[in-house]
């Protein structure tokens, strides 16, 4: 099986564990906002990164929401659409590897 897109988007309620959350989440993906990622995930590299999350988030105050884009491969460039200020690509896409 091939790689995902997610759009992983995190509310943590503790600062502390939100950096600790944005580290985890910067090896698996591109930032686009403060509190959202792009991933290209196979189900191992999904797994590893739930796994990750869980063990720093406190489970009845933090959400991590993971939105599947679909295939990886079907997708041409992204159609972002913002309201407000212009989404300004950051860096190419990473990948785990």
């Amino acid at each position: 099986m091939g790689r995902t897109v997610w759009i992983v988007a995190y509310d943590i309620c503790n600062d502390k564990r939100l950096r600790k959350v944005a580290r985890i989440m910067e090896n698996f993906g591109r930032r686009i906002q403060y509190s959202v990622f792009e991933c290209h995930l196979d189900e191992c590299e999904l797994i590893a990164c739930m796994t990750e999350l869980a063990a720093v988030i406190k489970h009845d105050e933090d959400q991590v929401l993971f939105l599947n884009f679909g295939p990886s491969s079907s997708l041409a460039e992204r159609d972002i659409r913002t309201v407000g200020r212009p989404f300004h690509k950051i860096d190419p896409p990473s990948y785990v590897v």
